[in-house]
């Protein structure tokens, strides 16, 4: 009996540099992870799109929570492979005024961060979406968490998040997941 190949799929590793990322945010500008200069973290929040039910609630909370996120460092941006015209529609159907939003998102780069990918099955997904992923990076570009999803539900709890990251923050925590 033949053994079927496994597709090769790319892994961030903790420790090492994340690749590099620029996005259109609806700002109108052009957004770039290595020109970020936050006090502790970017937090990189990748959804599926439009089309998905659990994203709004996530964006919805993520939003909500933003303010606790920023006062101990972290900056985030929420990305999607959506057009613009899908991620003018989340913005505005789910109410969101304060989260950064890239849209464009290429298969490309939902390869180099290591996310999933679906093709649209259903009536209202776009032919290919990124499934789930969050990422903090440090100012000077190594990855410092990576959670990735292959389906829209199991994502970090932001709560849970928050705390951590708190207690990461003010107790030299080290750095986890670096062993390959």
């Amino acid at each position: 009996m033949a053994t079927p190949m496994m597709p090769t799929a790319i892994r961030l590793i903790p420790g090492q540099l994340v690749p590099a990322l620029e996005v259109e945010i609806l700002s109108g500008t052009r957004w770039n992870l290595f020109e970020q200069t936050p006090r502790a973290f970017t937090m990189i929040v990748f959804y599926r799109g439009l089309h998905c039910p659990l994203c709004i609630e996530y964006l919805q909370e993520l939003e909500r929570k933003l303010e606790q996120f920023n006062a101990i460092g972290i900056e985030c941006i929420v990305i999607s492979g959506d057009t613009y015209e899908r991620a003018i529609e989340s913005k505005e159907n789910w109410g969101l005024q304060k989260l950064q939003i890239g849209y464009g998102l290429t298969r490309e780069a939902m390869q180099q961060w290591g996310l999933y990918i679906s093709k649209g099955k259903l009536a209202e997904e776009p032919p290919l979406f990124n499934e789930p992923g969050l990422f903090l990076v440090k100012p000077n570009g190594i990855l410092f968490f990576a959670g990735v999803n292959n389906a829209p539900y199991g994502r970090p709890a932001l709560d849970t998040l928050l705390s951590g990251l708190d207690y990461v923050l003010n107790h030299d925590y080290p750095l986890r997941g670096t062993e390959v």
